[in-house]
C-alpha cells in the first residue's frame, strides 16, 4: 500500500459522500481499535462485567466518534473563523468552575451539567491551540520571529493556565503550557526565546517549590524515593512496577492480573490502565498499544508536513504533541519515571472529558487532511 493511499487522499472533492469517502478510514478504524482495548481492559477491571465502566466507556465513545466524524467535514476556514469562540468559551467555562465547580479527587475541576460531568480545562486544550495556529496564520515569518509578538500568545496561554492552577491541576496546567508553547515555537519563534526561558524555568524551581500544595510536594518526593513509604506515598508507584513487572512477556492472561483483581493496583480504571494491561498482556500487549499510538501520531504528523495553509500546519502540529504527552506522561507515570499527575491514556482510560479531547482533536486532524491542499491566505 502506497503511502498516499494510507494517509491521506489522492484528490480534493467538495461533496457529502465524497467527503466520506476521503476520510482515511484505515486511521479511524485504528482509533476503534485502541478504544475497543481500553473497553476490553475497563471489561477486566470491573471482575469481567461491562458495567458500569466499560458500557459507559463504549456509549461515550460512540457519541465521540460521531462528533468526530461531523468535525473532520466541516470546511478549515469555518474552523479557523470560530477559534476566538471556541477560547472564550473554554475560558467561561473555566471561570464557571471557580464558582459552581464539582469538588473531587483533592481539586475542584469539574461542571456538573446533569447527564455527565466536564472538565473544561481538557477542551480548553484544544481551543488554546486552534487559536495560536490562528494567530500566527495571520502572520509573516519575521513577526513570528520578534519578541513583541509573543504578548499576545503569552496572554492567551496564561489566563486559563492560571484559572487551572488554581483548581488545582499541576499537571494539566504543564499540559496546557506545553502544547501553546509548541505552536509557538514551530510557527518561527527564535530558539534563543526558548534556552533563556528554559534557564530561566531551571532557576526558578526552588522559588517555585515554595508554592506547591503540600499533596504536590509529597508527589514529587514520591517520585524521588517512593521506597521511603512504601505502604502510604509510595504504594501506588510501588504497587505498580510490581504489576508491570509480573506480567512479564506475554502476560498472564485476559482476566488472569493478580495485582488488579486483588485491588493491590490503586486507580485502576483511570490513571494506572496501562499496568492493567501490561500485567494481563505483557510486554508484547504494551509493545502492541503504543505501536499503535506511534501509526496515529505518525499520521497526524504526516497531515501537519503536508498541508499548505500554515493555519492546518500549526493545528495538526499541536494537537499531534498533545496527544503525544497524553501517552508518553501517562506511560512514564506508571512506570516510575514521572510523578504521579493524574493524565490519563487517551481512550483507554476511563472518563468522558479526555475522551472527547482526544476524538475532538482527530476530527481537527481528519479535518486538516480533507483541506491541506486548500491555500488560505494569510492574515485572514
Amino acid at each position: 500500500m502506497s503511502e498516499g493511499a494510507l494517509f491521506g487522499p489522492r484528490r480534493m472533492k467538495s461533496t457529502l459522500p465524497q467527503k466520506l469517502a476521503n476520510l482515511n478510514w484505515f486511521v479511524i478504524l485504528l482509533l476503534v481499535a485502541i478504544a475497543c482495548v481500553g473497553f476490553a481492559m475497563l471489561y477486566s477491571v470491573g471482575g469481567g462485567r461491562f458495567d458500569p465502566w466499560a458500557k459507559n466507556q463504549a456509549i461515550r465513545f460512540g457519541v465521540a466518534i460521531i462528533l468526530m466524524l461531523g468535525i473532520a467535514l466541516v470546511d478549515l476556514r469555518y474552523i479557523l473563523a470560530l477559534a476566538w469562540p471556541a477560547y472564550l468559551c473554554g475560558l467561561a467555562l473555566l471561570v464557571a468552575v471557580e464558582f459552581i465547580g464539582v469538588v473531587g479527587m483533592g481539586g475542584q475541576r469539574w461542571l456538573d451539567i446533569g447527564f455527565m460531568r466536564i472538565q473544561p480545562s481538557e477542551p480548553m486544550k484544544i481551543a488554546l491551540v486552534i487559536l495560536l495556529a490562528r494567530y500566527y496564520h495571520g502572520l509573516n515569518q519575521w513577526q513570528a520571529s520578534r519578541l513583541y509578538y509573543l504578548i499576545v500568545p503569552i496572554c492567551l496561554t496564561a489566563l486559563p493556565l492560571l484559572l487551572i492552577i488554581r483548581q488545582p491541576d499541576l499537571g494539566t496546567a504543564l499540559m496546557l503550557a506545553a502544547g501553546g508553547i509548541v505552536v509557538v515555537f514551530l510557527a518561527g519563534a527564535s530558539k534563543w526565546l526558548f534556552i533563556g526561558g528554559g534557564l530561566a524555568g531551571l532557576a526558578a524551581i526552588p522559588i517555585g517549590w515554595g508554592f506547591l500544595h503540600d499533596y504536590q510536594r509529597q508527589r514529587i518526593l514520591t517520585f524521588l524515593s517512593p521506597e521511603s513509604d512504601p505502604l502510604g506515598a509510595g504504594y501506588q508507584i510501588m504497587q505498580s512496577k510490581i504489576a508491570l513487572g509480573s506480567g512479564g512477556v506475554s502476560g498472564k492472561g485476559f482476566l488472569m492480573g493478580t495485582q488488579s483483581h486483588l485491588n493491590f493496583l490503586p486507580e485502576m480504571k483511570t490513571d494506572f490502565i496501562f499496568t492493567v494491561l501490561a500485567e494481563e498482556f505483557g510486554l508484547v500487549g504494551g509493545l502492541t498499544i503504543l505501536s499503535l499510538y506511534m501509526v496515529v501520531l505518525f499520521y497526524a504528523l504526516y497531515v501537519a508536513m503536508t498541508c499548505r495553509n500554515q493555519f492546518g500546519r500549526l493545528l495538526a502540529s499541536g494537537l499531534a504533541f498533545t496527544l503525544f504527552l497524553y501517552v508518553f506522561i501517562n506511560i512514564a507515570m506508571v512506570m516510575g519515571m514521572l510523578p504521579v499527575v493524574g493524565v490519563p491514556l487517551p481512550m483507554i482510560s476511563y472518563g468522558g472529558s479526555a475522551m472527547l479531547t482526544m476524538m475532538v482533536s482527530f476530527g481537527l486532524i481528519l479535518s486538516v487532511s480533507l483541506n491541506r491542499k486548500l491555500v488560505i491566505p494569510r492574515g485572514q
